[in-house]
């Protein structure tokens, strides 16, 4: 396969014009493919990586967020003003999924990041337009399926 100075083997199956030439209808592929947003305190973040894990949902992106949710505002004096805290530190799990993985995906979230206390989290899970892998050009179930090297 031919390579660019610096980025490894172009495969053709990534192309774009083999990528825009799809089959099945846009609400068919939205069925298959789940994007699952966990937004969980960080302290959590362990406990809901070891779920994850349980349940074989291997391939996550997570990162570090701050937001507000249901909780009650806080007041704090700095620098002698008084300042209202609206944002909480949480740690944002994203796990594309097939359908079939997404109900074990929010079970591991909720497991994992519940404390019984206000300010746990949220999830969403969305429908995802396309997926694709970048190493083998696979889309969306095949680009999500976790696969040996």
């Amino acid at each position: 396969m031919p390579t660019t100075a610096g980025q490894g083997p172009r495969n053709p199956s990534c192309h774009p014009d083999r990528l825009a030439h799809r089959s099945g209808s846009q609400a068919e592929r939205e069925k298959k493919v789940k994007l699952v947003i966990g937004i969980v305190r960080p302290e959590q973040a362990n406990q809901v990586l070891e779920e994850l894990h349980r349940a074989d949902v291997r391939g996550f992106s997570m990162s570090r967020v701050q937001g507000h949710g249901g909780e009650m505002d806080r007041v704090e004096t700095y620098r002698g003003t008084t300042v209202q805290m609206n944002l909480s530190d949480k740690i944002r799990f994203e796990v594309a999924v097939s359908d079939g993985f997404v109900d074990k995906t929010v079970k591991a979230l909720c497991e994992g990041g519940r404390t019984g206390e206000v300010g746990d989290g949220k999830i969403f899970v969305l429908p995802l337009e396309r997926a694709v892998r970048i190493r083998t050009g696979d889309t969306d179930e095949g680009a999500v399926t976790p696969v040996g090297k």
